[in-house]
């Protein structure tokens, strides 16, 4: 009988798991949707506003801006009000603040929107994260936390599917319905953690031994490797769209092609995050990483240093280059951590992580005001490129990560 009622508490308990896993994967994905769907729209979006390109670095900007307030305070957030709660407000102020672009008039009301919407994800991403590590039993936790990851290039996907389901852009910013339902599935349907029950009265911080001598090459050369590999990622995902665009002599030539890029962007990041794994076991972290970068800066030269006009071989190319994006990303979830012992390890990995969008953020904001200087935007883009040498130099000369 014994064995019965443990079996039955069981088979409820990976029900409740896996739904919670669904909602958690609807709310990534969201993250994902809503972090490229302006880029896909924006070269129809400035003239409608009557902006430039240094108008359109600010709204990218604007947002991965939000999102580093959102990794960095509802981290905090969830430790003090529950993950629960603390993930519906995030879900929440994704989907309100993309319903309100439907309605913007103007390109810093946009942007403060958008900024509002990043807060928003970068909380969904951390939140999420750290919940399921608390309900999944320690077998699975590992594979389960990989799936998650790869919700968010499934999210650019659906940005990408959204600019050739729909030729208005305010049309398709009506997608911010979906995680206010989410947020609401959330809140009434989510257990709380046990773990942040059990653990919730108490509060010890690691902060200060983060900066102890032993720690510190390693904090700064994990957030020089995740910050210029960011860097360059996020110039090319925020301004690829309108690179194509200057290929076309009408917009709705380049619509089609804006869609399928940004879609190739998501499924390359897909692929490429499944096989990393694959590549550091049977490669080595080390090599992969420096393998990935040389790619990655090999790709970008091939797709925007010799490219003029458009042809379906910049498809071909687009894919190459996403899909070392998505093993690059792959790779590092796992070797930032490992640069740092158990005791800091969630500490260091998030001030790394997160000082890499600030620095993200701040290089983003420069590519449309660098387009005058290198005589156009893939010359701009090309110089963004060049991140991934200075990752690839960092990694070279990097201490071993550590497995502590």
């Amino acid at each position: 009988m014994d064995e019965v009622l443990t079996s039955s508490r069981q088979t409820i308990t990976d029900q409740t798991n896996w739904f919670a896993f669904g909602l958690c994967f609807g709310c990534y994905v969201m993250g994902g949707t809503v972090s490229t769907l302006l880029s896909v729209f924006l070269p129809v979006i400035l003239p409608e506003f009557g902006a430039n390109a240094s108008s359109g670095a600010v709204l990218n900007a604007a947002f991965l801006y939000g999102w580093v307030g959102g990794g960095l305070g509802f981290g905090l957030v969830a430790d003090r009000i529950g993950r629960v709660r603390s993930l519906t407000i995030a879900t929440a102020l994704v989907g309100f603040f993309t319903l309100l672009c439907v309605w913007a008039s103007s390109w810093p009301m946009m942007a403060a929107f958008r900024f509002m919407a990043g807060m928003g994800v970068g909380g969904v991403l951390v939140i999420t994260t750290i919940y399921l590590s608390e309900i999944w039993p320690e077998r699975g936790r590992a594979v389960i936390l990989g799936l998650l990851a790869m919700s968010f290039p499934v999210g650019i996907v659906l940005a990408g599917s959204m600019n050739l389901l729909f030729a208005q852009w305010r049309t398709a910013f009506w997608l911010g319905v979906i995680p206010l339902v989410l947020a609401l599935l959330v809140a009434q349907l989510l257990p709380e953690s046990r773990h942040w029950q059990a653990t919730r009265s108490t509060g010890k911080s690691s902060t200060q031994s983060l900066w102890q001598p032993q720690y510190r090459l390693n904090l700064v050369q994990g957030s020089l490797i995740f910050s210029a590999v960011l860097i360059g990622l996020w110039a090319v995902f925020s301004w690829t769209p309108s690179w194509i665009q200057t290929l076309f002599v009408t917009d709705a030539d380049a619509r089609q092609a804006r869609g399928i890029t940004m879609m190739l962007f998501g499924i390359g990041g897909i692929l490429g995050g499944a096989v990393s794994g694959l590549l550091v076991n049977k490669l080595g972290m080390r090599t992969t990483l420096l393998g990935t970068f040389a790619c990655c800066l090999f790709a970008c030269w091939l797709l925007f240093g010799t490219n003029q006009t458009f042809s379906p071989l910049i498809y071909a190319e687009t894919a190459l280059l996403s899909l070392c994006f998505g093993v690059s990303q792959g790779t590092l979830s796992s070797f930032v951590p490992l640069l740092f012992p158990i005791a800091i390890r969630a500490t260091a990995s998030g001030f790394s992580f997160n000082v890499g969008r600030v620095l993200t953020a701040t290089g983003v904001f420069f590519v449309g005001s660098l387009v005058a200087v290198f005589g156009g935007l893939g010359n701009a883009l090309l110089f963004f490129s060049l991140t991934f040498a200075l990752a690839f130099t960092v990694t070279w000369f990097s201490r071993r990560a550590t497995s502590v």
